[in-house]
């Protein structure tokens, strides 16, 4: 058997492909998009959180922001994902049952949210120092004044850093199944390799690849277009004013 033969037979299993396919779509690809967008928003909200603490000027608020964010972004994923997975799973059980799924998405909002929070902390970091002051000088107090002008521009600036989350968490979410997964629960990945098990062949596999860069690669785009957008900057009368936009806000 010459090597095109192997790995047309290893790779491009039509019929398996064709096999699979209702599943994935039904099945898979709703539970991947679930445990990520689930993920990414409870991630960003605890991100946020573990910003403003980081930037916080109280000591006792500092370092547990800050040691929160080594930790999970120091413990590989799939480490985080078993140990709250399984370690809470007998806590949790009588709430929801065997469901793995709130303990997956807790785990990857975990891990998503001390990466966020970096990111958030340096968008933050990055706005001029004189946004800040400009909006004390027109009344605001320090909290208004985050919230209303700085942190907004912070947001903005990072929007390319935040979509990239998203995509390693669209990735990062085939890892839940190593908690244990109903039919009904499997996402792309799982379903792709219990379908390749019983094949014999890869093809579920690589279907499952093809769904994940359908996911992904537009996503990337979507970066590349921010990212663009941010360094070109806006035309100056389309773009209305930090402080007044902020000012008006503040005064409704």
């Amino acid at each position: 058997m010459d090597v095109w033969s192997t790995l047309n037979d290893t790779f491009l299993d039509w019929e398996s492909m064709k096999a699979v396919l209702p599943e994935m779509l039904k099945v898979g690809l709703v539970n991947t998009l679930i445990l990520a967008a689930a993920s990414v928003v409870l991630g960003t909200v605890l991100g946020m959180i573990v910003a403003v603490l980081a930037l916080s000027k109280k000591r006792w608020l500092r370092w547990p922001a800050k040691i929160y964010t080594d930790i999970f972004r120091g413990l590989p994923a799939i480490l985080t994902i078993l140990l709250i997975g399984q370690g809470l799973s007998p806590i949790t059980r009588h709430w929801w049952g065997p469901n793995p799924y709130p303990l997956g998405i807790l785990a990857l909002s975990l891990i998503a949210s001390a990466y966020i929070g970096e990111i958030f902390r340096s968008g933050i970091q990055s706005v001029e120092k004189g946004q800040l002051e400009a909006a004390r000088a027109l009344g605001f107090s320090y909290t208004n004044g985050m919230r209303l002008v700085v942190i907004p521009q912070g947001v903005r600036r990072v929007l390319p850093a935040l979509v990239n989350q998203f995509i390693a968490l669209v990735k990062e979410s085939s890892l839940v199944y190593f908690l244990g997964l109903l039919a009904s629960q499997r996402e792309l990945f799982r379903i792709g390799q219990d379908s390749a098990a019983t094949d014999g062949n890869l093809s579920p596999l690589l279907l499952a690849g093809i769904f994940y860069l359908i996911i992904t690669i537009p996503l990337t785009h979507l970066v590349n277009y921010f990212d663009k957008r941010l360094r070109e900057g806006r035309p100056a009368d389309a773009a209305p004013d930090v402080l007044e936009e902020a000012a008006y806000a503040g005064h409704r």
